[in-house]
């Protein structure tokens, strides 16, 4: 009886040196993984997700300039800081489609820089332009409103040839 104690103790003592120093586990693929244990602990705020800028979403836009409608389309602001446009404006094939680049300025301000090419009809690029917009969210962020200014640059020579400012409006577009 006395040996089966003695082993049973031998035994649990070994038992917890190795849990002891055993080394940490990790959980992941490449070795980005070695660098962070695993965790079987649940924290109240894991189960929060990161909120996204306000801007973040599908919109439905109107760029407005002396009281007419320049052009309308969609956007869409990833969480990247990315952004495209479909131009609703301009016809596929003088390029409809165009990207940006954006960063929050303020709660619901954010700043967009945002590239397009333009073709003619027969597909001989004729203009470079840069769109820029400063816009506002609206606190309940369905809406969004600002200032914006297009130039339109030769591709060759890099001379301005055209701008134009207004006001662009966009309400979100949600999946009701």
């Amino acid at each position: 009886m006395a040996t089966t104690i003695r082993d049973l103790l031998v035994g649990t003592a070994a038992l917890a040196s190795v849990v002891a120093f055993a080394p940490a586990a990790t959980a992941g693929c490449g070795v980005d993984a070695l660098k962070q244990p695993a965790s079987w602990q649940v924290t109240p705020s894991s189960f929060v997700p990161n909120a996204a800028p306000a801007i973040v979403g599908m919109w439905s836009v109107s760029f407005l300039s002396g009281g007419n409608m320049i052009d309308f389309g969609y956007q869409v602001w990833h969480s990247d800081g990315t952004e495209f446009t479909n131009s609703g404006g301009r016809a596929p094939v003088t390029q409809n489609f165009c990207l940006g680049v954006w960063e929050q300025t303020g709660p619901f301000s954010f700043k967009l820089n945002h590239f397009a090419l333009s073709y003619d009809t027969t597909g001989t690029l004729n203009g470079k332009v840069n769109i820029k917009e400063n816009v506002i969210v609206d606190p309940k962020k369905n809406s969004f409103a600002g200032p914006f200014t297009i130039d339109v640059y030769d591709p060759k020579t890099g001379a301005l040839l055209q701008h134009v400012a207004g006001n662009i409006v966009g309400q979100r577009v949600t999946v009701n």
